[in-house]
């Protein structure tokens, strides 16, 4: 995975939304964090792998990488507020199912949110990895979904979203 490519995007980003919006003296870290925690929920909404009581199945994949890279968007943003970027990281262990990973991930950013400190970070985005690969996703759908909903938001931030 090309991380400083990611990070380079993620900060356009978000010095183009920090200008727009008036932000560039404020923290929005526990927005971030949240936004994050809101995203996750959206993408095992549409994993849908804890609905027990229902039939209907997982949305397709190509929906549920978009929810992935839009979780993937608030972590680099998280790193880049926070200092916290790497070049290389490799994904941390892989749970048995789809619902205790993305528990792991829950427990992460709970750890994460507390702390605030650089191995909590490293230790939340490795467990947000492994549900990427639990998910099936390789690094080059990860990569080239990153990039298109990055220019998605891009024109978003250009029409005034």
């Amino acid at each position: 995975m090309d991380w400083i490519k990611l990070y380079s995007r993620q900060r356009e980003l978000d010095s183009f939304i920090q200008k727009n919006h008036q932000l560039e003296n404020e923290s929005l870290t526990d927005r971030k964090i949240l936004a994050f925690q809101v995203e996750l929920g959206e993408l095992a909404n549409e994993t849908r792998c804890f609905k027990f009581w229902s039939h209907k199945k997982a949305s397709p994949k190509e929906v549920i990488l978009e929810e992935y890279v839009d979780g993937l968007h608030f972590l680099l943003s998280l790193g880049l507020e926070m200092d916290y970027t790497f070049n290389e990281l490799e994904p941390g262990s892989i749970c048995e199912d789809e619902t205790r990973q993305f528990l792991s991930v829950y427990h992460a950013v709970s750890q994460f949110e507390k702390e605030r400190d650089e191995a909590a970070f490293h230790h939340l985005f490795q467990s947000f990895l492994s549900l990427g690969e639990k998910l099936g996703f390789t690094r080059a759908e990860v990569m080239e979904s990153y990039l298109a909903k990055n220019e998605v938001n891009h024109q978003r931030q250009d029409e005034g979203y």
